[in-house]
């Protein structure tokens, strides 16, 4: 354990970083196997209905990798692969 306040207060902000951190990266992989939940599901049953759901999840799971990459969680080159990554499998269906 430090010794220094101010060596206290970075572990103290380590920790609390590091659970933000945590909580956004389960959240978008999450996000994303939902998605490809939705996207299985359009693929063996394809309907408007479907495809208007695959894009509202896609624009969702878009969304939070944005949120990510703003926050700091995600370096950008990051966030952009995996929103290309979920253009590719979209792309593979449609």
């Amino acid at each position: 354990m430090a010794n220094i306040k101010s060596a206290k207060k970075r572990i103290l902000t380590a920790e609390r970083n590091r659970l933000q951190n945590k909580a956004y990266k389960s959240a978008i992989k999450t996000f994303t196997k939902r998605f490809q939940t939705i996207v299985d599901d359009y693929k063996s049953n394809p309907s408007d209905e479907q495809l208007v759901a695959v894009r509202e999840a896609m624009s969702m799971t878009y969304s939070k990798i944005d949120k990510a990459v703003k926050t700091g969680v995600y370096h950008r080159n990051t966030g952009a692969r995996k929103k290309a990554g979920l253009a590719r499998i979209l792309k593979a269906v449609s």
